[in-house]
Parts: C-alpha cells; structure tokens; sequence
C-alpha cells in the first residue's frame, strides 16, 4: 500500500453534485478515501440515490468504500421524500417501547441498503441534560442516560441486523452544551464524575454491546483535557476512548469545517492533530480544497516524523476489519428494483404508527 492509499483511507470525503463530474472523478482518484458522505445535495430520488452509489463504488480505487450518511429522523434527515423519514428520536422514545426503535432503525436500514448506502451516522448517543442546548434537543432519546441507553441501544441493534454499520455520535457527549460546534467550540464544565455517570454511560454501554463506529464531539471539556476539544485530544480519544472504556472500533471526527474547529486552526493542522489524538478517519464534507489541505498536511506530517507510520497503519487495520466485518463485496444495486423496497406499504404503516402514538412515558 503506497502512502496516498494509506492516507486516503484515513479519510470520509463530501462533494457537491448528484452525479460523479469529471472532477469528482480525478479527485477520488487522487485522494483515494476510505469513504465518502452523501447529503441532500447530493440526491434526488431513489433510482437515482442508487446510480451515485453504485458509481462511487465502481470508480472506487479501494473498494469498497464507506458510503455513510446521517439519516437521524426528525430534523437530520438527508433522504429524497419517496423514503420514509421517521420522527425525531425524542418523539420516538416518548410514545413508544424501544422494541419500536428497533422497527424504526430496521426500516431505516432496509431502505439505506436498497440503494447502496451501508453507513448511518446514528444513533445520537448524547444525554440531552441542558434545555438550553441548540444543536441536540430533540435528536437525542432522552434527557437521562437510561433512556438514552435504552433507546440508543435498539437502534443500533436494528441497524447491524439489517446490514447497515451505525455510528454513535457525539463523543464524549454534546448534550449539556450551550452553544453549536457548527459555530463556535463549546464547553462542558462539567465535572469528572458527571461525565462518567451520564455523558459516558450511554457510550460505555455500546462499546460493551460492539458499537463499530463512534463520532467525535468538537467540544471542550476541562475535566478530560484542559487545552483540546475532544476530536483533538489525545486524552480523550485514547486515554479514556481505547484505553478507559476499551473501544476497538473506527473512531470518525464530526466535520472538520465546523467553526469549531477552523477558527482555532488551519484543516491541515487540525486533521494531523486529530489523527495523532487517536482518531482513525477525518470527515471532511464540503471543499474538495480544504481535502487536498488535509492529505498535504498528513502526508508531511509523515515525512516530519509528527506522524508515525504505525499509528496510520493501525487506523487503517481498523477501518480494513470494519469494511471485511460488515460488508459485502460491492454487488451493484438496481436502480430499477429500488421502489419494491423504499417507501414500502409496511414502511409507511410504521410511520404512521409512530407518527400517532400518544406519550407512553412520563415526564423526564
């Protein structure tokens, strides 16, 4: 494996379009990621969401790729309307038993790999613990870390029992902030013992149960790292994530063009930094510029000796287990069979089931 091919699968790329340009084309090449991330902007109905991913993976340099998308329910819900988009999960914890999260993630999934999507980057795993919060609210289960545990749990479970790979996110917690990290950095005062019983708890228990993939939170907390936010942290993503809580899985950042993180560094220092913190693939999901930044900056930081061949190696092992776990070899989908499963008659029955049910629980 050269060091692009190396360094290209360190990385989950966007690109703008719903369809593979030229450019598109010659840059995939170049940069040979490990994934890539679709939004809405990228597609337009199911037949055509399944002709984007089959040519991805058929231009793929290192097949197969990641191909992921966040497909939360509620307000994080990137697919065309002829799929079915569920409520969001706080609605879904409220008014009903976690066997119907299950159903919600089963259906979710089914729909995902009907059209070649095999990555959801869900379920949120964040406590939401401050009502003033303005980017988690309603996309978490709930405002304890039972509940979110609970929840969090059947989604994952129904998501790997339908082929999809689930991302829990965001780690070591988003819930109790004040602000947005698509803005600005936020803080988590909290203490030590706070964070582990319920920030961390919902964490603890899917890495228990096999979670294969986590996202990083760019927020800072003084308790765990008094200088980095935690996709730049070392501490975080090692001490506490692979050797505190025992995660072997892929480890991704949130988009590293959040304001978080480039108001306080160039994306090149910042992808080097969180790689050298222990995380395995940095999510970049809008320039192809600031992606270019990224493999120069890493690529150098491998010349330099500021990145260790090894480490890399083993962030791509991981990545490697993940993709010989939990997909198949890339069989293209038909495009023209995808309407038997997307917007299914018994999809939609859910849907409506969840979408009238009356809370079930109390009043967190």
């Amino acid at each position: 494996m050269t060091i692009r091919d190396t360094v290209g699968q360190l990385l989950m790329v966007g690109f703008p379009g719903t369809e593979l340009s030229r450019e598109i084309l010659d840059w995939l090449q170049e940069c040979r990621p490990g994934g890539v991330i679709l939004f809405s902007r990228n597609l337009v109905d199911p037949e055509q969401v399944a002709r984007l991913t089959n040519a991805i993976q058929e231009h793929a340099p290192n097949p197969p790729l990641l191909i992921a998308i966040d497909q939360e329910g509620g307000g994080v819900s990137r697919l065309p309307q002829e799929f079915t988009t569920f409520p969001a999960a706080s609605r879904v914890a409220a008014c009903h038993p976690p066997d119907a999260a299950y159903e919600v993630a089963e259906v979710t999934a089914r729909e995902l790999r009907a059209v070649g999507i095999n990555m959801n980057l869900a379920p949120v795993l964040d406590v939401n613990s401050n009502p003033a919060n303005p980017i988690i609210g309603d996309r978490a289960y709930g405002t304890r870390p039972e509940r979110v545990c609970t929840y969090g749990m059947a989604v994952i479970q129904g998501l790997v029992d339908n082929g999809i790979i689930p991302c829990g996110k965001h780690f070591p917690g988003h819930g109790d902030t004040m602000t947005d990290s698509h803005h600005v950095l936020p803080v988590v005062e909290a203490g030590r013992a706070r964070l582990d019983a319920v920030e961390l708890e919902p964490f603890r228990q899917a890495i228990h149960r096999g979670l294969p993939a986590i996202m990083t939170a760019h927020v800072r907390y003084p308790a765990l790292d008094a200088e980095a936010p935690a996709t730049l942290s070392q501490p975080i993503l090692t001490g506490l994530l692979r050797n505190k809580l025992g995660f072997e899985g892929v480890t991704l950042t949130d988009d590293m063009e959040m304001r978080a993180i480039l108001d306080h560094q160039s994306i090149g220092d910042a992808s080097v930094r969180a790689l050298q913190a222990g995380a395995d693939m940095v999510v970049i999901c809008h320039q192809q510029e600031r992606q270019r930044q990224a493999v120069v900056a890493i690529e150098r930081a491998l010349e330099r000796g500021e990145l260790s061949r090894e480490r890399l190696t083993a962030s791509v092992a991981r990545i490697r287990a993940l993709k010989e776990k939990r997909l198949v070899p890339f069989q293209p989908v038909d495009p023209s069979r995808v309407a038997q499963t997307v917007g299914h008659p018994r999809h939609k029955a859910l849907l409506e089931k969840i979408q009238n049910g009356s809370p079930v629980h109390d009043v967190e």
